[in-house]
Parts: structure tokens; C-alpha cells; sequence
């Protein structure tokens, strides 16, 4: 079966109980696993950047509204206890090495994800390394020379590859769909899924018909909420008609073998001649 994956990412707007929401969404759903985002502030970005105006509901500057987004430890304990009672797994993508190791405390989490933005940072993959935790990888912005680069490093701890479009909302026209085969005729050796940054479902479906042996999606409870991936999210009904699709197309896609299936028996007595 496809696993299934709701990134909550930022879109719990710094608030527990929004996370929480989110992750009741994502379960009641019947989604497999939940996702966030971790970041060590002063890693990530420059003093310069942090220092620049920016509105929000936490301040005027660009360090107010990350910190107002990120999680403590005290949080994450309590997003690891809330998941474990809902019996749903969650993971995260760490954008600095400090963050690699906060989540090396969970040791149930299935997976480490490196995201997209993260895939030419060597010394963050090599830390993730360490871990010896299987290994998502995203391919958004990135060639095949720095997909490969990473794949050297990691070698068999990487456990899906991504196809990935990193614009938010993605365009049809940008979507490539068909890089899904790609990335499956060229990494035979691991399973590839798809990462969407679509608005709608639609896409997410057809990569499943295409081989998609995972997919990515972020979720909000509300389109219309502060932050930067909202619009190219998934509303609640949204998560459900996803999870619902695409549990049905596993069903009707078959065994391609050539069938005549007994319920057509009657019908083919009634309509054939001969």
C-alpha cells in the first residue's frame, strides 16, 4: 500500500493545540504519518536576515515570526505523546545539524526527511547519516548530479526519493508527473513517491496510478490562515477525498492480468450470441 503522509510543517502557526488539530485530521483521515519541520534559528538563517522588518502576528521582524513558528523540546514531547496515543507515526525534515540531533532523541520516529532545500548541504546529510535512520529524500530545485551526490553519501539508508516541484502553489504545467517514472527507470534500487505542492488532490491520485510508492501533501485547517504554505495545502475534506481515492485506485488498479471475472458471467450469457 501507498504510505501516506500529512506534512503539518509550519502550518500550526507556533500553536500545540493547532498541531494537534492537525494531527486528529490527518489520523481520522487515515493517513500513516504525520510530518514537521525543525530549525535552529541562528543555523539557518544569517543575523542580517533575522534582523530584516516583517510583519506578523508575533512582531516586525523576521527572528520574531521564526521563533513564533518553531517548536521547543517541550513541544515536540508533547507532539511524540500525542501521536503515540493516536497510534499514527510522525517525522520530520531537520534544516541544520543541531536539529539532527533534538530529533535523534525520538527513536521511534520511522524516518529522517531531507527536504528539497536541504539536498546540496553535505555536512547536514552527513550528519543525518549518523543517525542510521532510513532516509527520505525530496528532489525539488535539484539535478541529477546533486540527487546523485546525496545518494553516495547515504547509500542504503535512503528509503524513498521524492518527485518534487518546490514552487507553492505548483502550476499544472510544472507539475512532471512523468519524472516519477523517471526517477523509478534510474533508482530501481529504491522505492520513489511524490511530494505535492499542488492546491488540489487530483495530481496525487494520478501519481499513485503512475507508481508512486509514497506521497507527501501539506494539510491546514484552513487555507485562509497566516503563513507562506497555506495556499498550496489541504483542507480537511481534502485529506479525507485523498486517503479515500487513493485506498480505491489501489483497489481498482488490479493485477493487469487478463480476467474474465465471474460477475461478468451472467451478463455475458445474457448479451453474447454465441
Amino acid at each position: 500500500m501507498t504510505k501516506i503522509t500529512a506534512e503539518i510543517g509550519i502550518n500550526h502557526n507556533g500553536d500545540i493545540d493547532i498541531a494537534k488539530q492537525l494531527i486528529d485530521v490527518a489520523k481520522d483521515a487515515g493517513c500513516d504519518f504525520v510530518k514537521f519541520q525543525k530549525r535552529t534559528i541562528e543555523h539557518v538563517y544569517t543575523k542580517e536576515e533575522l534582523d530584516k522588518p516583517r510583519e506578523s502576528p508575533w512582531g516586525t521582524t523576521n527572528r520574531e515570526q521564526k521563533e513564533g513558528l518553531e517548536f521547543n523540546e517541550e513541544q515536540y514531547d508533547e507532539i511524540d505523546s500525542y501521536c503515540k496515543e493516536k497510534e499514527i507515526g510522525w517525522y520530520a525534515s531537520p534544516w541544520d545539524y543541531n536539529s539532527v540531533y533534538f530529533l535523534s532523541k525520538y527513536r521511534d520516529i520511522p524516518f529522517i526527511k531531507v527536504a528539497s532545500a536541504s539536498l546540496t548541504d553535505i555536512k547536514l546529510i552527513e550528519v543525518v547519516k549518523q543517525l542510521d535512520k532510513p532516509i527520505i529524500l525530496s528532489t525539488g530545485m535539484s539535478t541529477k548530479a546533486e540527487l546523485d551526490n546525496a545518494v553516495s553519501i547515504l547509500g542504503d539508508q535512503v528509503e524513498y526519493i521524492l518527485a518534487c516541484t518546490s514552487t507553492y502553489p505548483t502550476k499544472n504545467e510544472e507539475m512532471n508527473l512523468n519524472f516519477i517514472k523517471t526517477l523509478k527507470e534510474q533508482y530501481p534500487q529504491y522505492k520513489i513517491g511524490f511530494s505535492n505542492h499542488n492546491a488540489g488532490i487530483f495530481f496525487m491520485c494520478c501519481s499513485v496510478a503512475m507508481g508512486a510508492e509514497m506521497i507527501e501533501f501539506h494539510i491546514t485547517l484552513d487555507r485562509a490562515m497566516y503563513g507562506s504554505d497555506q495556499a498550496a495545502s489541504i483542507e480537511p475534506t481534502g485529506v479525507r477525498k485523498t486517503v479515500d481515492y487513493v485506498r480505491g485506485l489501489e483497489v481498482a488498479m488490479g493485477t493487469g492480468e487478463w480476467t474474465v471475472y465471474p460477475s461478468e458471467e451472467e451478463i455475458k450469457k445474457k448479451l453474447r450470441k454465441n
